[in-house]
């Protein structure tokens, strides 16, 4: 996964074209980089699974 890829991934789940994703255990440092530079970063929650990969989703208020 690229710098491209993340951005439209999190653009999807921001805009509700999305639900979810999964983010492997390969690509999440590349998925991460992307999303902590983000003004919303703290809207989306990463839910961690056995296997080391992440489900994200965009929460409408930010979480704490």
């Amino acid at each position: 996964m690229d710098q491209q890829q993340s951005t439209q991934l999190v653009n999807q789940l921001k805009d509700g074209e999305i639900k979810e994703f999964r983010v492997s255990k390969d690509d999440f440092l590349e998925f991460r980089k992307t999303l902590v530079q983000r003004e919303d970063f703290k809207h989306f929650r990463g839910i961690a699974q056995r296997g080391g990969d992440v489900i994200y989703r965009y929460l409408e208020t930010p979480r704490s």
